[in-house]
């Protein structure tokens, strides 16, 4: 059964995603991170760098700061840029990602799922790494062909179909398909009695995604074969990034948190500046629908 001793009774569990370290202020922000508390957790809910060093870079500095860190991989982890030394694609890549945070201390979706003991605990935290399949698709398109070229007519078209290779899987779909039902089997078979925080860089429902500015995008944002584990799976919370929409939002009594950075004209317009951890656990006492 999965699931690992957890720290002691102090500290908190604390998230954020979108890093996007390539981009030198981005850099300086995450420059900037560190615990409250030297038995605080970190989740990052993907999408840290687009190359191996700057991934490692990254975690290697917040692994030194926190008690833990614990890490999901988003699209740009796994995308193949020119000009990255390491060359490997798609499920290879993953892997070589995955030794690289054992090597410095990082919680991986392949490593046994870890305990929070903290206060708020003991919950199980889920890093996970799902991907997605085109099923969030724009109303009147029946089949993901349709969808993706409509998104190719108006130009609204995720880089991954130039980066992300789903090698050896026939299609990212495909891809997804083998990694939902994987980490379901995983997710079944944990200590029933401790409820889960579920961390995946992309949302595990749809509405999220409702506000997109250009809805035709959310078909590389999930897929609908996760729509209940926040209830399949007892969550207490749900973190995730992409969409560059940070907030709080409450779906069947679940709380979802969206904790994407995002790019320098991004978070530049927000009201709250960037690199502000969200506490998980404990549970702020008031958090509005809205918070971000």
């Amino acid at each position: 059964m999965d699931g690992v001793a957890g720290v002691g009774s102090g500290g908190s569990l604390l998230a954020i995603s979108d890093l996007h370290v390539r981009h030198p202020d981005n850099r300086t922000v995450v420059e900037g991170l560190h615990p409250e508390s030297p038995d605080d957790w970190l989740l990052v809910a993907g999408d840290v760098g687009d190359t191996v060093a700057d991934i490692e870079w990254t975690l290697r500095l917040l692994a030194d700061r926190f008690a833990k860190v614990v890490w999901s991989p988003g699209n740009h982890e796994l995308w193949t840029p020119p000009g990255d030394p390491v060359t490997l694609r798609g499920a290879a890549r993953y892997a070589h990602l995955v030794d690289l945070c054992r090597d410095l201390g990082v919680i991986t979706p392949e490593d046994p799922y870890p305990v929070w003991a903290g206060p708020a605990g003991p919950v199980t935290v889920a890093p996970l790494f799902l991907l997605y399949d085109h099923s969030w698709r724009p109303e009147g398109f029946d089949t993901q062909e349709a969808a993706l070229a409509e998104a190719y007519r108006t130009g609204i078209v995720c880089t991954d179909e130039y980066l992300l290779h789903p090698d050896p899987y026939e299609s990212r779909s495909a891809w997804c398909a083998a990694r939902v039902a994987e980490t379901a089997r995983r997710l079944a078979d944990r200590d029933p009695a401790l409820p889960t925080v579920l961390v995946n860089h992309w949302p595990l429902v749809r509405e999220p995604t409702r506000i997109l500015r250009y809805p035709i995008f959310a078909q590389w944002c999930g897929t609908e074969a996760t729509a209940d584990w926040h209830r399949r799976f007892d969550a207490v919370a749900v973190v995730y990034g992409h969409l560059h929409i940070p907030r709080t939002t409450w779906y069947d009594g679940v709380r979802f948190e969206e904790v994407s950075v995002g790019y320098p004209r991004e978070w530049r317009r927000r009201r709250v500046p960037p690199g502000q951890l969200r506490r998980i656990l404990p549970a702020p006492d008031h958090v509005p629908p809205t918070a971000w």
